[in-house]
């Protein structure tokens, strides 16, 4: 069986954690934040975790959970 490749956009967006969660960062934070709430800027900071079937098509294009 040959190696499979690794989408390398999907590996600048995620990682997989020692548990196997998918980690991603939230969009939001680039520009115009004048206008949003700290709370909002605050909260956009955080990770947020992929779950269901997203997690599922996004196992597929990281093969080796890079």
């Amino acid at each position: 069986m040959p190696k499979l490749k690794t989408n390398r956009s999907a590996k600048k967006r995620f990682r997989i954690t020692k548990t196997g969660k998918i980690k991603h960062f939230k969009a939001g934070k680039g520009h115009l934040l004048t206008l949003k709430s700290s709370k909002r800027k605050r909260h956009l900071g955080k990770a947020g975790y992929i779950e269901g079937g997203e997690a599922v098509s996004i196992r597929k294009i990281l093969p080796y959970g890079a």
